[in-house]
Protein backbone atom coordinates (compact mmCIF):
# COMPACT_ATOMS: atom_id res chain seq x y z
CA UNK A 1 0.00 0.00 0.00
CA UNK A 2 1.27 3.34 -0.64
CA UNK A 3 2.09 6.16 1.98
CA UNK A 4 -0.04 8.82 2.03
CA UNK A 5 0.89 9.59 5.60
CA UNK A 6 0.67 13.80 6.72
CA UNK A 7 4.29 13.88 6.55
CA UNK A 8 4.90 13.29 2.75
CA UNK A 9 1.43 14.80 1.25
CA UNK A 10 -0.74 17.91 2.01
CA UNK A 11 -4.37 17.27 2.85
CA UNK A 12 -5.60 17.69 -0.24
CA UNK A 13 -3.14 15.10 -1.68
CA UNK A 14 -4.21 12.54 1.14
CA UNK A 15 -7.75 13.32 0.49
CA UNK A 16 -7.35 12.20 -3.21
CA UNK A 17 -4.56 9.29 -2.49
CA UNK A 18 -7.30 7.49 -0.28
CA UNK A 19 -9.86 6.98 -3.37
CA UNK A 20 -6.86 5.28 -5.68
CA UNK A 21 -4.83 3.44 -3.13
CA UNK A 22 -6.75 0.75 -3.69
CA UNK A 23 -6.98 0.82 -7.22
CA UNK A 24 -2.57 1.17 -7.61
CA UNK A 25 -1.94 -2.12 -5.13
CA UNK A 26 -1.92 -4.75 -7.68
CA UNK A 27 -3.62 -7.85 -9.75
CA UNK A 28 -7.04 -9.36 -8.86
CA UNK A 29 -6.88 -13.11 -9.09
CA UNK A 30 -10.08 -13.25 -7.22
CA UNK A 31 -12.25 -16.13 -6.23
CA UNK A 32 -15.23 -16.62 -7.88
CA UNK A 33 -18.67 -15.80 -5.29
CA UNK A 34 -19.84 -18.62 -3.16
CA UNK A 35 -23.63 -18.06 -4.51
CA UNK A 36 -26.22 -20.74 -5.70
CA UNK A 37 -26.68 -21.40 -9.11
CA UNK A 38 -30.06 -18.92 -9.94
CA UNK A 39 -28.35 -16.01 -8.22
CA UNK A 40 -24.53 -16.68 -9.10
CA UNK A 41 -26.49 -16.48 -13.07
CA UNK A 42 -28.30 -13.15 -11.93
CA UNK A 43 -24.93 -12.12 -10.34
CA UNK A 44 -23.16 -12.72 -13.64
CA UNK A 45 -25.90 -10.93 -15.79
CA UNK A 46 -25.93 -7.92 -13.72
CA UNK A 47 -21.75 -7.65 -14.28
CA UNK A 48 -22.01 -8.55 -17.73
CA UNK A 49 -24.04 -5.16 -17.82
CA UNK A 50 -21.94 -3.43 -16.34
CA UNK A 51 -19.00 -4.43 -18.18
CA UNK A 52 -20.93 -3.27 -21.12
CA UNK A 53 -21.80 0.14 -19.43
CA UNK A 54 -17.89 1.03 -19.31
CA UNK A 55 -16.66 -0.62 -23.12
CA UNK A 56 -19.34 1.33 -24.63
CA UNK A 57 -17.78 4.44 -23.26
CA UNK A 58 -14.93 5.98 -25.90
CA UNK A 59 -14.78 9.49 -24.13
CA UNK A 60 -16.39 10.74 -20.91
CA UNK A 61 -16.35 13.94 -18.95
CA UNK A 62 -18.12 14.23 -15.50
CA UNK A 63 -17.75 16.39 -12.41
CA UNK A 64 -16.51 14.76 -9.41
CA UNK A 65 -17.07 14.87 -5.47
CA UNK A 66 -14.27 13.33 -3.66
CA UNK A 67 -15.41 12.65 0.40
CA UNK A 68 -12.94 10.73 3.34
CA UNK A 69 -14.09 9.20 6.07
CA UNK A 70 -13.74 12.51 8.13
CA UNK A 71 -16.68 13.99 5.19
CA UNK A 72 -13.91 16.26 4.38
CA UNK A 73 -14.63 16.89 0.30
CA UNK A 74 -12.97 17.83 -2.35
CA UNK A 75 -13.90 18.46 -5.90
CA UNK A 76 -13.37 19.08 -9.59
CA UNK A 77 -13.30 17.33 -13.18
CA UNK A 78 -12.62 13.94 -14.31
CA UNK A 79 -12.00 13.08 -18.37
CA UNK A 80 -12.12 9.92 -19.96
CA UNK A 81 -10.68 8.40 -22.91
CA UNK A 82 -10.25 4.71 -24.14
CA UNK A 83 -8.22 3.38 -23.97
CA UNK A 84 -6.99 3.90 -20.86
CA UNK A 85 -6.17 7.47 -20.13
CA UNK A 86 -7.73 9.24 -17.46
CA UNK A 87 -7.31 13.04 -16.18
CA UNK A 88 -8.55 14.07 -12.56
CA UNK A 89 -8.16 18.19 -12.92
CA UNK A 90 -8.65 19.83 -8.86
CA UNK A 91 -8.96 23.14 -10.60
CA UNK A 92 -6.94 26.01 -11.86
CA UNK A 93 -5.91 27.12 -8.60
CA UNK A 94 -4.93 23.44 -7.28
CA UNK A 95 -0.61 22.17 -7.12
CA UNK A 96 -2.66 18.55 -7.46
CA UNK A 97 -3.24 16.43 -10.25
CA UNK A 98 -3.97 12.75 -11.39
CA UNK A 99 -3.68 11.62 -14.95
CA UNK A 100 -2.77 8.08 -17.08
CA UNK A 101 -1.64 8.40 -20.70
CA UNK A 102 -3.18 4.78 -21.59
CA UNK A 103 0.02 2.75 -19.83
CA UNK A 104 0.83 4.37 -16.71
CA UNK A 105 -1.03 6.66 -14.00
CA UNK A 106 0.45 9.21 -12.57
CA UNK A 107 0.13 11.27 -9.48
CA UNK A 108 1.56 14.53 -9.51
CA UNK A 109 2.35 17.00 -6.66
CA UNK A 110 3.47 20.35 -8.09
CA UNK A 111 4.01 21.24 -4.50
CA UNK A 112 6.72 19.34 -3.54
CA UNK A 113 7.70 18.59 -7.13
CA UNK A 114 6.80 14.80 -6.73
CA UNK A 115 5.81 12.51 -9.41
CA UNK A 116 4.56 8.80 -8.67
CA UNK A 117 3.90 6.71 -11.23
CA UNK A 118 1.74 2.94 -11.31
CA UNK A 119 1.25 0.39 -13.54
CA UNK A 120 -2.58 0.75 -14.88
CA UNK A 121 -2.64 -3.16 -15.27
CA UNK A 122 -2.56 -4.02 -11.85
CA UNK A 123 -5.18 -1.79 -10.80
CA UNK A 124 -8.87 -2.79 -9.87
CA UNK A 125 -9.43 0.73 -11.22
CA UNK A 126 -8.40 -1.11 -14.44
CA UNK A 127 -11.95 -2.52 -14.93
CA UNK A 128 -12.45 1.52 -15.90
CA UNK A 129 -9.44 2.31 -17.40
CA UNK A 130 -9.20 -0.94 -19.60
CA UNK A 131 -12.66 -2.19 -21.01
CA UNK A 132 -10.74 -5.54 -22.54
CA UNK A 133 -10.40 -6.50 -19.01
CA UNK A 134 -12.97 -9.55 -18.06
CA UNK A 135 -14.76 -7.82 -14.85
CA UNK A 136 -16.70 -10.85 -13.93
CA UNK A 137 -13.58 -13.08 -12.75
CA UNK A 138 -12.25 -10.05 -10.63
CA UNK A 139 -15.76 -8.97 -9.05
CA UNK A 140 -18.48 -10.01 -7.13
CA UNK A 141 -22.13 -8.20 -7.33
CA UNK A 142 -23.51 -6.99 -4.05
CA UNK A 143 -27.02 -7.04 -3.51
CA UNK A 144 -28.67 -3.39 -3.85
CA UNK A 145 -32.55 -4.18 -3.15
CA UNK A 146 -32.83 -1.85 -6.54
CA UNK A 147 -33.65 -2.75 -10.03
CA UNK A 148 -32.07 0.51 -11.27
CA UNK A 149 -28.76 -0.05 -9.46
CA UNK A 150 -25.87 -2.05 -9.64
CA UNK A 151 -23.00 -2.20 -6.85
CA UNK A 152 -19.87 -4.14 -8.14
CA UNK A 153 -17.04 -4.72 -5.37
CA UNK A 154 -13.66 -6.08 -6.37
CA UNK A 155 -11.47 -7.76 -3.59
CA UNK A 156 -8.20 -9.96 -3.26
CA UNK A 157 -9.26 -12.28 -0.68
CA UNK A 158 -6.06 -13.73 -0.70
CA UNK A 159 -4.18 -10.13 -0.08
CA UNK A 160 -6.12 -8.10 2.18
CA UNK A 161 -3.98 -5.25 2.14
CA UNK A 162 -5.05 -4.50 -1.45
CA UNK A 163 -8.52 -3.22 0.37
CA UNK A 164 -11.48 -3.34 -1.37
CA UNK A 165 -13.08 -1.11 -4.24
CA UNK A 166 -16.86 -0.99 -5.08
CA UNK A 167 -18.29 0.27 -8.27
CA UNK A 168 -22.04 1.69 -8.30
CA UNK A 169 -23.71 2.31 -11.57
CA UNK A 170 -27.49 3.22 -12.18
CA UNK A 171 -29.53 2.87 -14.52
CA UNK A 172 -29.67 5.75 -17.14
CA UNK A 173 -31.61 5.62 -20.60
CA UNK A 174 -28.54 8.22 -21.70
CA UNK A 175 -25.43 5.94 -20.87
CA UNK A 176 -23.86 3.50 -22.98
CA UNK A 177 -25.47 0.67 -22.41
CA UNK A 178 -27.98 1.77 -20.04
CA UNK A 179 -26.24 2.09 -16.97
CA UNK A 180 -23.85 4.92 -15.60
CA UNK A 181 -21.17 4.70 -13.66
CA UNK A 182 -22.63 7.08 -10.93
CA UNK A 183 -19.58 6.58 -7.81
CA UNK A 184 -16.97 4.56 -6.30
CA UNK A 185 -16.26 3.68 -2.95
CA UNK A 186 -12.33 2.28 -1.72
CA UNK A 187 -11.78 0.91 1.91
CA UNK A 188 -8.39 0.34 2.33
CA UNK A 189 -7.33 -2.08 5.06
CA UNK A 190 -7.10 0.68 7.93
CA UNK A 191 -10.87 0.80 6.85
CA UNK A 192 -10.08 4.42 5.43
CA UNK A 193 -12.95 4.88 3.42
CA UNK A 194 -13.30 7.26 0.27
CA UNK A 195 -16.07 8.24 -2.06
CA UNK A 196 -15.81 9.44 -5.02
CA UNK A 197 -19.07 10.67 -6.57
CA UNK A 198 -20.00 11.48 -9.98
CA UNK A 199 -22.28 14.32 -11.98
CA UNK A 200 -23.00 15.86 -15.29
CA UNK A 201 -21.84 12.78 -17.46
CA UNK A 202 -21.16 14.14 -21.00
CA UNK A 203 -20.22 11.66 -23.30
CA UNK A 204 -18.87 11.33 -27.25
CA UNK A 205 -16.77 14.20 -26.32
CA UNK A 206 -13.96 15.35 -28.47
CA UNK A 207 -10.85 14.97 -26.26
CA UNK A 208 -7.45 16.09 -27.01
CA UNK A 209 -4.61 13.86 -26.79
CA UNK A 210 -2.58 16.62 -25.07
CA UNK A 211 -5.16 16.59 -22.53
CA UNK A 212 -3.47 13.37 -20.77
CA UNK A 213 -0.06 15.05 -20.71
CA UNK A 214 1.05 17.10 -18.09
CA UNK A 215 4.17 19.35 -16.98
CA UNK A 216 6.91 17.25 -14.98
CA UNK A 217 7.89 19.33 -11.77
CA UNK A 218 10.69 17.23 -11.42
CA UNK A 219 12.21 19.51 -14.92
CA UNK A 220 9.58 22.91 -14.32
CA UNK A 221 8.33 25.40 -11.99
CA UNK A 222 5.34 25.56 -14.04
CA UNK A 223 2.07 24.15 -12.54
CA UNK A 224 -0.81 22.14 -14.35
CA UNK A 225 -2.63 23.38 -17.37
Amino acid sequence: MMDFSPTRFPMRARLMAGAFALGLAGTLPLAAPLTPPAQAQEATGSIDAAVRALRGISTMRADFTQIDREGRRVAGTMTLKRPGKIRFDYGEDSDFLVVSNGKSLYVVDYEVNQVERYPIKRSPLGALLDPSRDVAKYGKLVPTMRDDVLSIEVRDPSRPEFGVITMIFVKNGRAPAGWELNSWVALDAQNHRTTVRLSNHRYGLSVAESTFDFDDPRRTSRRPR
